[in-house]
C-alpha cells in the first residue's frame, strides 16, 4: 500500500482517537458512566473530521492518477479504513446512550464487555503496521480477533435470551444489553472490513476472506517453477452471477506472464462449471481449459483454471484486422460443426425458446416496464397483448423439435470464445451451462451477442453485423446437410428469445427497444407461418442484422 504521508498521519491520529474512545467505553461498564460517557459524546466530531480529511486528501490524489494506476487501490483503501474506524467511534457513542438507559447495570454482566473491547483495541493497534508495511499476515491477525469477538458476543447473547425467558424483573435492562452486545459485535465486523481492505490493497483487487483463503489454497497447486519472481493477481471481470474472475501472473513489470485464471463465487455455479469442463474433456477433448484446482468453503468455491493463450472473439471482432477476423470466424465455424457432428444424438430435443422468455419476463419488465404491452386497437385492427402472443407461440413451438441434439456451450457469447492465432485453435470458456440441447441455442446466442455490443462506430458496426450474417449462412449450410427442415423456424424463435432476454442487460432504451421489436417481429412472423410452409420458411437475417 502506497499512501501519502499526510493521509498516513491522519490514519494514525484516527486510530489513536478511536482507541481512546474504546478505553473510555471500557471504563463506562465498570465505573460511573457520567464522566467517561460525556467524554465520548463530546469528542464525536474529532473522529468524523479526521475521516473527512482522509477522504478529501485521497480524492485529491486520485484526481491526478491515470486509470489502472497501482496507487488507486491504496488510496481507496485509506478511505474505506477511515470510514470503518469512524464507524467504531459512532458505535462507541451509541453504546454510551444505551448504557444510560440501564436501571441495574450489575445484572447485565458488565465485566464481559471490557475483554471484548480490549480485543478491538488490539486490532486497531495492528492497523498502522499492516498498512505501512503492506503486511497481509498482520491483517489476517486482525480478522482473527473479530472471530474471538463474535464468539464472545454469541455467549452473551445466549445468556441474555435465557435471562429474558426466566427473569421478568429486568426485562428492559436485558433488552438494552442485547443492543449493547450487538454494538460491540458490529465493531468487530468493522475490524474485519478493515482487514479485508488491507489485503485487497495488497493483492490489487477487492477480496473477502473466503476468496483470499481460496486463492491461497489454489495457487499452491501451481508448479513451483511457474512462480518465479512476484505473484500478482489482477482483476479481469465480475460476472452477473457474482463470480469474480482474476488473472494470476508470474513475474513483474514487462516480464509479467499470465499463468492461470482464478474464479471465485457461488459454489453451485462453480460446481456446474467444473462439471461442464470435465464433460467437455470427456466428450470433445482440447476445447476446454484444464482445471488446475477446485476448492470449496461453505457456500462459496474457487476454481484455478489453465490460462489459454490468444484473444477473445470479441477482441478480434472489435480490434483485429479483417484477415484475422475472417480466419478466426472460419475456424470457429469449422470447430462448432465438428463438435456438433461428433456429439450428435439422434433423440429429438425441445429447446423451449418461448418458455425461456417467460421465465425471464419478470426481470425484463423490472428493467423495461414499457415492454409489458396490453391489448390495443388501431382502427379496426386488434392487437393482442404481448403475453397472449407468447402463449400462442409457446403452443406453436411444441410441434417443432430439433431432429437431433448436440453438446452445446450454453452461454455462447463472443467473450466466451478464445482464438489462438499461433495455433489457429478455438477454445471455449465459462462452461457451466453446457449440456445436450438444440444447436440453435448456441447459434442464436452468438448472433445476438454480436448485435448487442454497444458500438456506435459505423464501420465497426457494419463489421459486427456482417459477422452475424456470415455465421448464420455457415450454420444454414450445416442444417441443410443434416436434413434439418425446421432449422429456420427454430432459429427465428431462438433469435426472438435472445433479443428480448438480452434487453435486461442494457439501460439504453433505444437499443433495448430495437431488440424487443425484433423479437416481436420474429414471433409474429413465425405465428403467421402454417405448418405446411415451415420447410420453406426463411429468417430475414439481412433485414434484422442491419446497421
Amino acid at each position: 500500500m502506497k499512501i501519502p504521508k499526510n493521509i498516513r498521519d491522519n490514519l494514525r491520529f484516527l486510530c489513536i482517537e478511536v482507541d481512546s474512545l474504546l478505553e473510555s467505553l471500557e471504563a463506562c461498564f465498570l465505573e460511573d458512566v457520567a464522566v467517561q460517557g460525556r467524554r465520548i459524546l463530546d469528542r464525536g466530531g474529532y473522529a468524523y473530521n479526521l475521516k473527512v480529511r482522509i477522504h478529501n486528501a485521497s480524492l485529491q490524489q486520485l484526481s491526478f492518477l491515470k486509470t489502472g494506476d497501482d496507487n488507486t487501490m491504496s488510496l481507496r483503501a485509506a478511505e474505506f479504513i477511515a470510514t470503518d474506524l469512524e464507524r467504531i467511534a459512532e458505535l462507541c457513542r451509541e453504546s454510551v446512550k444505551q448504557i444510560s438507559y440501564l436501571d441495574e447495570r450489575s445484572e447485565i454482566f458488565p465485566e464481559r464487555y471490557p475483554p471484548m473491547l480490549t480485543l478491538i483495541r488490539e486490532g486497531i493497534a495492528m492497523i498502522g503496521v499492516a498498512v505501512n508495511d503492506s503486511d497481509s499476515r498482520q491483517a489476517l491477525k486482525i480478522a482473527q480477533l473479530e472471530s474471538q469477538i463474535d464468539r464472545s458476543y454469541h455467549r452473551l447473547y445466549k445468556r441474555y435470551i435465557t435471562a429474558l425467558k426466566i427473569n421478568g424483573k429486568y426485562t428492559e435492562s436485558f433488552v438494552t444489553a442485547l443492543f449493547l452486545a450487538y454494538n460491540v459485535e458490529q465493531m468487530g465486523d468493522a475490524l474485519r472490513n478493515i482487514s479485508e481492505t488491507i489485503i485487497s490493497a495488497n493483492i490489487g483487487q477487492p477480496v473477502n476472506f473466503e476468496r483470499y483463503h481460496a486463492l491461497q489454497e489454489s495457487v499452491e497447486h501451481l508448479e513451483a517453477e511457474a512462480l518465479r519472481g512476484q505473484l500478482t493477481v489482477l482483476p479481469i471481470a465480475e460476472t452477473r452471477s457474482g463470480s469474480a474472475i482474476s488473472g494470476v501472473h508470474a513475474g513483474s513489470g514487462n516480464e509479467r506472464e499470465p499463468i492461470a485464471i482464478f474464479k471465485e463465487g457461488q459454489k453451485s455455479k462453480l460446481k456446474e462449471e467444473r462439471q461442464g469442463v470435465k464433460s467437455w474433456h470427456e466428450i470433445y477433448p482440447g476445447l476446454a481449459p484444464r482445471i488446475l484446482s477446485y476448492k470449496k468453503r461453505g457456500q462459496s468455491a474457487a476454481l484455478l483454471i489453465e490460462h489459454l493463450p490468444g484473444l477473445t472473439f470479441e477482441q478480434i471482432l472489435l480490434s483485429g484486422n479483417r484477415n484475422q477476423l475472417a480466419i478466426s470466424l472460419e475456424r470457429l465455424c469449422e470447430t462448432l460443426q465438428a463438435v456438433w457432428t461428433q456429439t450428435r444424438n439422434e433423440e429429438p430435443v425441445a429447446a423451449g425458446f418461448i418458455t425461456q422468455i417467460g421465465k425471464r419476463l419478470p426481470e425484463i419488465y423490472r428493467i423495461h416496464p414499457e415492454f409489458r404491452l396490453g391489448k390495443a386497437n388501431i382502427c379496426s385492427l386488434k392487437i393482442p397483448a404481448f403475453a397472449d402472443v407468447l402463449k400462442k407461440a409457446e403452443v406453436y413451438e411444441r410441434d417443432f423439435l430439433a431432429p437431433f441434439s448436440v453438446y452445446i456451450h450454453g452461454d455462447f457469447n463472443v467473450d466466451n470464445i478464445i482464438y489462438d492465432p499461433a495455433e489457429n485453435r478455438i477454445n471455449f470458456i465459462d462452461l457451466h451451462r453446457s449440456r445436450y440441447m438444440d444447436y440453435v441455442q448456441d447459434v442464436s446466442v452468438f448472433m445476438v451477442s454480436n448485435y448487442r455490443l454497444q458500438i456506435l462506430d459505423h464501420q465497426i458496426r457494419q463489421r459486427i453485423m456482417a459477422v452475424a450474417r456470415d455465421f448464420c449462412e455457415s450454420t444454414r449450410r450445416f442444417a441443410a446437410e443434416q436434413g434439418d427442415d425446421s432449422f429456420e423456424i427454430r432459429l427465428a424463435l431462438g433469435l426472438a428469445r435472445s433479443f428480448i432476454t438480452s434487453s435486461r442487460f442494457t439501460l439504453d432504451k433505444s437499443q433495448a427497444r430495437r431488440m424487443f421489436l425484433r423479437s416481436c417481429y420474429l414471433i409474429e412472423k413465425v405465428l403467421a407461418t402454417p405448418a405446411s410452409e415451415v420447410p420453406s420458411f426463411k429468417v430475414p437475417i439481412k433485414e434484422i442484422f442491419v446497421v
